[in-house]
């Protein structure tokens, strides 16, 4: 990038991904996602021009026309500051959200123009993701078995010590039994792979691998965040069918090409913030007290590899005032 972020803008970012979860918040357990989805899009969406940058959603809410806000090519920021690529999940888990179970995120990421992957028609993408100790020994073209074999000696461990993530779907039902066969734990999440691929980095999660096929912008949003956290994602998209396979080969998509965490986003001045909707293993989830509410987020600089944990007190009629957002329901 021409101009480099001089201040660390997740610590504005944050103030994103709090209005988005504060929102989203309310509708915990209501069953109704697309609404929750739809808050937190809105709040979102109000908070983001407030940062100081002039940014372009590359990983957002889909097309244009399918998404009226935080919709892919869209300007964000306040257009001040440098040009940067913005990476959005106003929620990482909306089906956690609105079943109320654990480890629902808001997240933001962004980095220097032109340095985020897009991807196209491509909606999945197989992943391999794990931290810093490993980070030089996974290989996704290696079957499951190596890699564990590989990231237990990483750690100086036993594969029976190692636990991996993998999205609980039956298309990973010989992955899992590959797993278990070598002696691993599988750990199976519903939904929400970025909170999965970050816990794989994250030393005190317990969590040492996160395995299987998720979204492809989850996982150009998860590598931002490993980026700070000093660990490593390998993806290979994954066509649906033979008609996806066409429309990204013609899009100029190496389809086998595996891609690294430096593929997925290039730049080395990285900012990544997640706000907690529901309580998880990564963070907490918004508490709501009769006149505001808690948050629990994370905050990360991959330049100076800085994380921060940000527990926030909000009273809603300060906050109502001065962002124009309703929390109070």
């Amino acid at each position: 990038m021409t101009e480099r972020p001089d201040r660390n803008l997740a610590m504005e970012l944050v103030r994103v991904t709090e209005a988005a979860a504060l929102a989203a918040g309310r509708w915990i357990g209501r069953g109704d996602k697309n609404a929750a989805d739809a808050a937190a899009v809105d709040a979102m969406r109000l908070m983001i021009d407030s940062v100081s940058m002039h940014g372009t959603v590359v990983i957002g809410e889909g097309e244009k026309d399918e998404a009226p806000m935080l919709f892919n090519g869209e300007e964000v920021g306040n257009g001040e500051g440098p040009g940067v690529d913005v990476a959005v999940d106003p929620i990482d888990g909306t089906r956690l959200t609105a079943t109320g179970q654990p480890n629902a995120l808001a997240v933001i990421a962004l980095s220097g123009r032109d340095t985020m992957f897009f991807p196209g028609a491509a909606v999945y993408m197989e992943k391999i993701a794990s931290g810093p100790k490993a980070a030089d020994a996974i290989d996704i073209t290696a079957p499951p078995d190596e890699n564990i074999r590989r990231v237990a000696k990483a750690k100086g461990v036993r594969p029976e010590e190692i636990t991996v993530t993998v999205l609980d779907r039956p298309r990973h039902a010989d992955l899992i039994e590959a797993i278990r066969d070598v002696g691993a734990r599988v750990y199976l999440i519903t939904d929400g792979d970025v909170a999965g691929a970050i816990s794989a980095a994250e030393q005190r999660s317990g969590v040492d691998l996160l395995m299987g096929i998720g979204g492809t912008p989850e996982g150009v949003i998860s590598a931002a965040a490993l980026k700070a956290l000093g660990g490593a994602i390998q993806g290979r998209l994954y066509p649906r069918d033979d008609d996806e396979r066409q429309v990204l080969i013609q899009e100029g998509f190496d389809v086998d090409r595996v891609l690294t965490t430096d593929d997925l986003v290039s730049g080395n001045d990285v900012f990544f913030a997640a706000t907690g909707i529901t309580d998880g293993s990564l963070l907490g989830g918004v508490k709501y007290w009769p006149d505001g509410a808690t948050t629990y987020s994370m905050v990360m600089r991959s330049r100076s590899g800085t994380v921060r944990y940000v527990e926030a007190h909000h009273q809603f009629e300060k906050l109502e005032r001065f962002t124009g957002i309703e929390y109070r329901r």
